[in-house]
């Protein structure tokens, strides 16, 4: 069985809680209060560029010049791709980025940065993997169930659509090349950090959900 088909079935109800989880519900139903979402789109905006940090790190570590380029091309997506999603959303709310990190953003990005930097190159890789296969994932769901004239149709296409679908499976194949090659030792590191990565995608909704804040 392939890296990603077990590590997918260690995080399942992880997944489901993702799912489950009032954010992504009422996302879902276009009901998702306006301040929840500006202040998750503030903190993703945050997330993503050390996330383009992570990437651009583990692929410094690639011996496959192929895998670095891939790497380096995920990294400059994150900052590109998706930040037009957020200046959209941003002029439609006429907020600007007047924010640090929140603890929830703050901790997921501090291991992706961790990992990738003190890890070996499999372990960043199963870290990186659930930002994209999650989103896919939530995106896709969310898509089928999402009610007419939904508010946050824009974020729903972009995570459901095709574009989308084809950067993660190249993630997922890499990832899974990757493993097939590596030792059960460092098979072990990577799902470990892959599922380590799942449930700080939940504490990001989940701050997002409570407009967390820092205590004291």
């Amino acid at each position: 069985m392939s890296f990603s088909k077990t590590a997918w079935a260690a995080i399942e109800p992880i997944y489901q809680s993702i799912l489950d989880h009032p954010f992504n519900r009422e996302l879902a139903e276009g009901t998702l209060a306006k301040e929840n979402f500006q202040f998750y789109m503030k903190q993703d905006s945050l997330y993503l560029v050390e996330f383009a940090r992570a990437l651009a790190i583990a692929a410094s570590k690639a011996q496959n010049p192929d895998d670095l380029v891939l790497l380096l091309d995920f990294s400059k997506g994150a900052i590109v791709a998706e930040r037009g999603l957020h200046e959209f959303y941003f002029a439609h709310y006429g907020i600007t980025l007047d924010v640090d990190r929140a603890p929830g953003c703050f901790s997921y990005t501090n291991f992706l940065i961790a990992t990738a930097t003190h890890g070996g190159y499999e372990e960043a890789l199963g870290a990186l993997l659930p930002c994209f296969w999650i989103y896919q994932e939530v995106g896709l769901h969310i898509h089928k169930n999402a009610k007419p004239d939904n508010p946050y149709q824009k974020w729903i296409d972009t995570y459901s659509g095709q574009e989308f679908q084809d950067v993660v499976q190249s993630a997922i194949d890499l990832t899974d090349r990757v493993a097939a090659r590596a030792s059960k030792e460092q098979v072990a590191r990577m799902q470990e950090a892959f599922v380590m990565s799942t449930r700080l995608e939940w504490m990001f909704w989940d701050s997002a959900y409570r407009i967390e804040k820092w205590q004291p």
